[in-house]
């Protein structure tokens, strides 16, 4: 068969589960903590598509050499790209690799080198496309083409996947470090394009008590939009560790005569809130500092780079916990080295 896939190529897309299936027919797998990527190769030609379908290969030529390098001169790949920094894929080097600089692109490739985890195949080396042969088949040759072309590619490495539901609930033990859950696919399906049909995943979702060091303003309010956490180091600092700002509209009246009650600087005596970052969606870099004595607990599905990664959820407000008492161990171990699954 002739070649037929081209980019953009939706990707096949997973549904949110709160359980792993336990079910028979299913394939499960580790959930990289990186960027989203479908590698193409025609002969000299590489492409790299992000999932939103944009190019990639700008971003990170290190993974286009890597992939020039196989013997395989035709294929689409399936996968995960993620930078190792001291043993932990780290989200906030992948960041900075969407830099307009060419040069400084090239330097931190050189530097963090990428690595692209395959966890599928959409085109094989012949050129047939693989998008309507179940997953169980795309597996195996999957596993036949990495034993071809991926031996001496440390840059490309293959995705691990079981069938063993207690295997998936080891690598779920693992999540909240190097990987953000499980991935479970049925076997007897075709590879769904732009769908949620036939993979979920599943998160495994974490608590933690947090002191409120500050708060910001709602953008063109003087009502709260958010709320600042922190936590203490064994040295007795209070380190800024994300936000939240999962409250409803109903409460931000109380929450703000609260917090403005308690504004008195410092706020956090360690890493402190700085303007717009990558984590966060506020726009605005001002911040309110407040008297570290009210302790909240969350919920959180990632801490890495010594925050959490996305907005917490409020499970309740912790009266009968002192804010000394919310130290960073809570969530240290979360910064898991799961790199070892790839062999």
């Amino acid at each position: 068969m002739s070649v037929v896939l081209t980019p953009p190529l939706p990707p096949m897309e997973a549904k949110s589960v709160e359980e792993i299936p336990t079910a028979d027919g299913w394939q499960y797998e580790p959930k990289w903590d990186g960027f989203r990527c479908l590698a193409f190769r025609r002969g000299k030609e590489i492409y790299l598509q992000s999932k939103s379908g944009q190019p990639l290969a700008r971003y990170f030529p290190d993974i286009v050499v890597a992939l020039s390098r196989l013997p395989a001169k035709k294929f689409v790949l399936d996968g995960e790209l993620v930078i190792d920094v001291g043993g932990r894929f780290s989200f906030d080097e992948l960041q900075l690799r969407l830099h307009p600089a060419a040069s400084r692109v090239q330097k931190l490739a050189a530097t963090h080198p990428a690595t692209f985890i395959v966890f599928d195949l959409l085109e094989s080396d012949a050129g047939k496309s693989l998008l309507k042969v179940p997953l169980h088949e795309r597996r195996m040759a999957l596993e036949k083409f990495a034993a071809k072309n991926l031996k001496s590619a440390a840059a490309i490495r293959l995705s691990p996947a079981t069938t063993s539901l207690a295997q998936a609930k080891k690598w779920f033990d693992k999540a909240g470090g190097n990987l953000d859950g499980i991935i479970a696919k049925r076997l007897d399906a075709v590879y769904a394009s732009g769908e949620r049909t036939a993979v979920v995943k599943v998160k495994n979702i974490r608590t933690a008590d947090c002191v409120v060091g500050g708060f910001r303003y709602a953008s063109g309010s003087k009502l709260i939009g958010s709320l600042l956490l922190g936590l203490y180091d064994d040295a007795g600092l209070l380190h800024h560790v994300g936000f939240t700002s999962a409250f409803k509209t109903t409460e931000k009246r109380a929450l703000t005569k609260r917090f403005e009650a308690l504004r008195k600087p410092p706020g956090f005596t360690g890493n402190a809130p700085g303007g717009p970052s990558r984590w966060s969606t506020e726009r605005s870099g001002e911040w309110e500092p407040v008297d570290p004595k009210v302790v909240v607990e969350v919920t959180y599905d990632h801490f890495t780079g010594d925050r959490f990664r996305h907005g917490t959820r409020i499970v309740r407000w912790r009266k009968d916990k002192a804010p000394r008492q919310c130290t960073l161990d809570q969530v240290a171990h979360r910064e898991g080295r799961a790199i070892a699954l790839l062999g």
